[in-house]
């Protein structure tokens, strides 16, 4: 993980309206020095519109936004310390790689002997050397990819904003970029700000997650912390798949899910109207009794793991199971016992 020193970037109370309609409502985060951080959120949540306060393309109706503890209200883009890696990359197909890369050196006057080494020492770190002199139509997705990072890192921002440039990409190659990208982030130990809508990207790639919904900032924490200890039924369902049931406090201090065929839980010191998250790989087929009993009314072989769908005897509906690799292998129509993993589950 890179190693944070200090606050970078501050979001203080930061709302943003377009008329009536209310796009970002009261948020606050701060983003660290060498720190890979990452707002997740579903389409029209307000995570662009953040990514655009922040790299001043848009201006908050209210709040403040600050770049190493300056204010950056009355700062244009340009002004800013900041680099932008856009979902379309829009690399000028007129111009070489190389000449797309130096393209923000050559307008801040930097000459061209620094200039041509600045190019290919960031080609290298992006995988590219030697390819200076092709066009972008010469190169692949993922190369053309690269590129991009390069052009907007060659100018060593103090933060580069990244708006889902991984989208368009097949999810073999966005895999693979995934990996690369956190590599480009060791080696430069820069400030990566990125935003997407991809939980899967959002647990690879950060150090922390923001999880945004309608406006909001629901969590903020390492992906670990996201993914195991959601802090609410929302974080608990974006992130990742989860079974949610409506679940009855008995005195006080246990919650039972599925009357009495389901199974009981510790409360956690919720009051009234529990709701019980438990992951579908924390859901395990045992043999002999379990706390659930059911039935494998769907099955979907993946490779690496299978999915099941079981009809529960409990008085709930159908439950997400997820067996890995070769273990605990049954089909539809098998009946099965089900155990919860120890701690796995999750009360709201």
């Amino acid at each position: 993980m890179a190693a944070h020193d200090g606050t970078l970037v501050e979001l203080d109370d930061v709302r943003k309206r377009f008329g009536d309609v209310v796009a970002v409502e009261g948020i606050d985060f701060d983003v660290r020095q060498g720190e890979f951080f990452t707002l997740v959120g579903p389409s029209g949540c307000g995570k662009t519109t953040t990514l655009r306060m922040i790299s001043g393309f848009e201006q908050p109706t209210e709040g403040q936004v600050r770049i190493d503890g300056r204010g950056m209200t009355a700062i244009p883009p340009e002004g800013r310390d900041t680099n932008l890696v856009f979902q379309h990359l829009s690399l000028f197909p007129h111009m070489t790689v190389g000449e797309n890369v130096g393209y923000g050196l050559k307008k801040t006057g930097v000459e061209a002997a620094q200039r041509d080494e600045r190019i290919q020492e960031y080609l290298e770190l992006v995988g590219l050397k030697g390819f200076s002199d092709r066009r972008p139509s010469e190169l692949s997705g993922g190369q053309q990819q690269r590129v991009a990072l390069a052009r907007a890192l060659v100018n060593e921002p103090a933060v580069l904003l990244l708006d889902e440039p991984l989208s368009s990409l097949d999810r073999k190659l966005r895999k693979r970029m995934q990996v690369e990208l956190r590599q480009i982030h060791e080696k430069t130990q820069g400030s990566f700000f990125y935003v997407t809508h991809d939980q899967e990207v959002a647990m690879t790639l950060s150090d922390r997650i923001a999880v945004m919904n309608e406006g909001r900032i629901e969590q903020i924490g390492p992906p670990e912390e996201i993914y195991r200890d959601p802090a609410s039924e929302f974080v608990a369902d974006f992130i990742g798949d989860t079974n949610l049931f409506d679940g009855e406090l008995v005195d006080g201090d246990v919650v039972r899910v599925g009357g009495t065929d389901g199974f009981t839980v510790p409360a956690g010191g919720v009051m009234a109207d529990p709701t019980v998250s438990v992951r579908p790989e924390d859901f395990l087929v045992v043999d002999g009794d379990g706390v659930l009993a059911g039935e494998v009314v769907e099955r979907y072989f993946q490779g690496d793991q299978t999915n099941y769908v079981v009809d529960p005897v409990a008085d709930f509906e159908e439950v997400q199971v997820v067996v890995q690799g070769r273990e605990g292998r049954v089909n539809t129509g098998d009946g099965v016992s089900l155990a919860v993993a120890d701690g796995a589950p999750v009360v709201f």
